[in-house]
């Protein structure tokens, strides 16, 4: 079970535990998963902090590779295959879909990292959480669905309803939590203005959101709470790993969960940046033998804290929570710019939806934001970009409806650089 008096242990005594975890999971996994025997070879069983930043990095690439070389399950599976009770994919936003699998003891393990995002959200026994989301092979819907369950709160469905439905349903069952990613929050803030329904008028107290960046960067969280009449968390978690970050109630950023993961920001060189800096999170899994990831890159950046937060958990900080990811950046005119930052200051005005356009005119890369807003909120938006960014980013208003919605996780950017058609602001 998830210990909770270990968020607020001295970091001293939080290293010892994970240190402990790490060489138990070694001697468990060593002698029978072939991937890591492989990768690792013969260890100690006793590593030393130096020890374990020598071991080389696990990526995503790898284990694609290794599962197309031996399908399905690839050699990451610590146990025979009858061992495994629950099958995953991740998303496959960034490439090829991962399978992952769970035995029920790793399952269970995953279910326990949710309680640590349950109990810093102040959900209990108590609430009716909704799950907004269509179920499939994603892990994050499962997770939450069985943790909620295991804390005793009523658990309702919201799959195969359409965004009406969903909201009916809200209605009707009095639910007080609602889960979903920050997009589909305000997707279906949309609906309801449409069908003359006061998301304010419902029972929701509370909102958690993961897959995307925005319920921590304060004006999108701010227009979900305007919306919904709620306080709005952060979460942050993979596939491959777990559920690994929470907002607490002071809600500035995420703490990584070092109780049941080894973390670190690193540069793309590998190596530890400092306190402020911006840097790719690292993760080991300390609970889930059946499917370990050891030194994983994850490819999620997010900024360096510390340990010290007005909650009193000494867990560390990741301020901001993430930034994106390290395959989203976008270098226009030498600027580096990552789409969080957009959504941060687009959020900031009366815009339904958006998307950003990128392309390409002579050897120079053009930015061009899309809205749905009226003609003088786009025009605002181009000097706020201009003035926050430091760089000419072209603004359109479109039609309201005219962009897509999304229910999972938005994909605003459209890539036409490389179209030899594509339109330039």
């Amino acid at each position: 079970m998830y210990e909770k008096a270990l968020e607020r242990a001295a970091p001293d005594a939080r290293a010892e535990h994970q240190l402990g975890r790490l060489n138990g999971l070694l001697q468990e996994i060593l002698p029978v998963n072939r991937f890591y025997a492989a990768k690792l070879g013969t260890l100690p069983y006793d590593l030393g902090w130096d020890g374990f930043r020598s071991l080389p990095f696990t990526r995503k690439a790898e284990l694609v590779e290794d599962q197309a070389l031996a399908p399905p399950f690839g050699t990451l599976a610590t146990y025979p295959p009858g061992d495994y009770v629950a099958w995953h994919q991740t998303s496959g936003t960034t490439g090829r879909p991962l399978v992952v699998c769970d035995t029920a003891e790793s399952w269970d393990w995953w279910t326990d990292c949710w309680q640590a995002v349950y109990d810093a959200a102040g959900v209990s026994r108590a609430d009716r959480v909704f799950f907004a989301f269509s179920f499939g092979p994603f892990i994050g819907f499962w997770s939450a669905h069985e943790a909620a369950r295991r804390l005793g709160a009523l658990c309702i469905p919201g799959g195969g309803l359409d965004s009406r439905g969903r909201l009916h349903l809200l209605r009707q069952s009095r639910a007080t939590v609602l889960l979903c990613t920050v997009t589909y929050a305000l997707r279906l803030a949309e609906v309801a203005r449409s069908e003359g329904l006061r998301l304010r008028d419902l029972h929701v107290r509370t909102t958690i959101h993961a897959g995307e960046p925005g319920a921590s960067i304060p004006s999108v969280r701010a227009r979900v709470e305007q919306a919904w009449g709620a306080r709005c968390f952060d979460h942050a978690g993979a596939t491959e790993v777990g559920a690994y970050a929470f907002a607490c109630e002071v809600r500035d950023g995420l703490h990584v969960n070092e109780n049941e993961f080894i973390v670190e920001v690193v540069d793309a060189q590998g190596r530890p940046v400092s306190e402020g800096e911006t840097g790719e999170l690292v993760l080991t899994s300390l609970g889930r033998a059946g499917w370990p990831v050891i030194r994983y890159r994850t490819g999620d950046l997010a900024i360096m804290g510390n340990r010290h937060c007005p909650c009193g958990r000494t867990l560390l900080t990741l301020p901001g929570g993430l930034v994106g990811r390290a395959d989203d950046l976008m270098i226009v005119r030498g600027v580096n710019v990552y789409p969080s930052a957009i959504e941060a200051i687009v959020r900031e005005f009366e815009v339904a939806e958006f998307r950003m356009v990128r392309t390409r005119r002579d050897a120079m890369e053009e930015l061009l934001v899309e809205v749905e807003a009226a003609a003088e909120v786009a025009q605002a938006l181009r000097g706020r970009l201009r003035e926050r960014l430091g760089l000419r980013v072209q603004t359109l208003a479109v039609a309201g409806g005219s962009l897509p919605r999304f229910e999972l996780k938005a994909r605003r950017v459209v890539d036409l650089r490389n179209q030899p058609t594509a339109h330039s602001a």
